[in-house]
């Protein structure tokens, strides 16, 4: 019956259907082993009643064939079913460990990932510092906290001053511009619009140099 031998492909893993099947069958077991015990019920003789009766002979008022057959399977029965759950155990320990291995594997690889973006982030060469709610900025997704590092067509390595980028919004009016901060350690790119609304200017937002 053992699965981790020859009824499973060599170098096939565990899968949840396999433990599933598993089981089943050790379900079918206990039906089949309740239903010798009925049986033996109805006979009135149980596991370890005699079968022969005060003076030795075999009794007459049972049936001793099925009496015999079924405590046969029920022992054979409940050495399956000892098997099988040690199988299930194994099985379902097989399946933990690889879980708790792919989790950690995923979460070392998403470890690499971040620190990889980490080290290819440029420097930022601003920060926002306020953002007006119903704002086109806060309809972007602009936060504060946000530092930029791409606002149109100005870059870290281009940036000079401020007036770059109010440059970059005047003459962009009504067209989205392509804006990429660092927020939390890692690149988040957005889409701004400038455009009238009911406050000031054209963002709704505050940026502030940063002293590099």
């Amino acid at each position: 019956m053992k699965m981790t031998g020859e009824n499973r492909a060599e170098g096939s893993e565990i899968t949840m259907d396999d433990v599933k099947n598993l089981i089943k069958k050790k379900d079918d077991i206990e039906e089949q082993i309740k239903a010798y015990y009925d049986v033996l019920e109805d006979q009135g003789v149980g596991v370890e009643g005699p079968l022969v009766d005060a003076e030795g002979y075999p009794r007459a008022d049972v049936n001793l064939y099925t009496i015999r057959d079924a405590r046969h399977n029920i022992s054979c029965l409940q050495n399956d079913h000892k098997a099988i759950m040690t199988e299930i155990e194994e099985a379902l320990h097989m399946l933990h460990a690889r879980e708790k291995a792919k989790q950690e594997r995923d979460e070392a690889e998403g470890q690499e990932e971040a620190m990889e973006q980490q080290v290819t982030l440029p420097p930022a060469f601003a920060r926002v510092d306020a953002v007006t709610d119903g704002s086109p900025a806060s309809g972007a997704g602009l936060k504060v906290g946000d530092e930029v590092i791409e606002f149109g067509s100005v870059n870290t390595s281009n940036f000079q001053n401020l007036q770059n980028i109010a440059a970059v919004v005047q003459h962009s009016e009504g067209k989205p511009l392509r804006v990429a901060v660092i927020r939390g350690g890692q690149k988040v790119q957005m889409s701004l619009t400038p455009r009238r609304w009911s406050g000031r200017g054209l963002l709704g937002c505050n940026i502030v140099p940063l002293q590099r």
